[in-house]
C-alpha cells in the first residue's frame, strides 16, 4: 500500500511518515501543493494525506483538480480549522474524510486503514483478495487457498497494485513509478519483465490469463478476457 503525504509542516509531516512506515505502508512525502497535486495525478498511490493549507495550491484545490478529472483515489485532509463550514466544503469538494489538529495517532491510523479498506476491500488484518487470490501484507506474499506463490518483494507489489486497482487498465509508467519511483536507475522494460514472472508463478495454478496485456494501454487483472 503506498500513501503520498502532502505537508508543509516538517515535523508533523515527519510524525506521520514515520507512523505510517512503521506500520508497513510505503510513503511520498511532498512539502508543496503543486508538488503534491503532480504526484497525486500520476495514480500510483492507495490514500492521500492532505493538509488543507498549503503552499502555491491548496489541499482542497488539490482534491478539486482529482476529482474533476475522475480520480477517485481516498482522500484524507488534514485541518487546523475547527468549525463545521470547513468541515462541510472539504467533504463537499470530494475528500473522503477530515482530521483536525492536533489529532490522536490512533485515530489517524484508524482513518487510514478506514480508508484504504472502503477502497480496495483489504480486510481487517491487511488481506486483499481477488480471483481466488489472496495477498497477505505481514508476509509479502500470495495465496491460492493454502499454498504460497513464493513472490519476492517487488513481484509482491506488482501484484498488490495489480489486485488493489482490479478491472482497470494500468499504465505500464504508472506501474513502474509506482513500485520503482520517479528516480529509478533501471528502465520501464522491467515492468514487462515482472508481468512476465508473475505470469509464469500463476500458470501453475492456471490463473496467468487474468493479468491481461490491453494493447497500446498497459496491463489489467480480470477474471474475465479483455475484449
Amino acid at each position: 500500500m503506498k500513501i503520498l503525504v502532502v505537508e508543509d509542516d516538517s515535523i508533523l509531516r515527519e510524525a506521520v511518515v514515520t507512523l505510517l512506515k512503521e506500520e508497513g505502508y510505503s510513503v511520498d512525502e511532498v512539502d508543496t501543493g503543486d508538488e503534491g497535486l503532480f504526484m497525486a495525478e500520476q495514480g500510483i498511490h492507495d490514500l492521500l494525506v492532505l493538509d488543507i493549507m498549503l503552499p502555491e495550491v491548496s489541499g482542497l484545490e488539490i482534491v478539486k483538480s482529482l476529482r474533476e478529472g475522475g480520480s477517485t483515489v481516498p482522500i484524507l485532509l488534514l485541518t487546523a480549522r475547527d468549525t463545521i463550514d470547513d468541515r462541510v466544503v472539504g467533504l463537499e469538494t470530494g475528500a473522503d474524510d477530515y482530521l483536525v489538529k492536533p489529532f490522536a495517532i490512533r485515530e489517524l491510523l484508524a482513518r487510514v486503514k478506514a480508508l484504504i479498506r472502503r477502497k480496495s476491500s483489504v480486510g481487517f488484518e491487511g488481506e486483499l483478495s481477488y480471483g481466488g487470490l489472496a495477498l497477505k501484507n505481514k508476509t509479502h506474499d500470495a495465496f491460492i487457498g493454502a499454498t504460497p506463490l513464493g513472490l519476492t518483494v517487488k513481484e509482491y507489489e506488482v501484484l498488490e497494485f495489480l489486485v488493489i486497482n482490479k478491472e482497470q487498465i494500468l499504465t505500464k509508467d504508472q506501474i513502474f513509478d509506482r513500485i520503482w519511483g520517479f528516480d529509478s536507475e533501471t528502465t520501464i522494460s522491467i515492468v514487462d519483465l515482472y508481468i512476465h514472472y508473475l505470469r509464469k508463478k500463476l500458470a501453475v495454478y492456471g490463473l496467468d490469463v487474468m493479468i491481461q496485456t490491453v494493447r497500446g494501454a498497459g496491463f489489467m487483472l480480470k477474471e474475465k478476457q479483455h475484449v
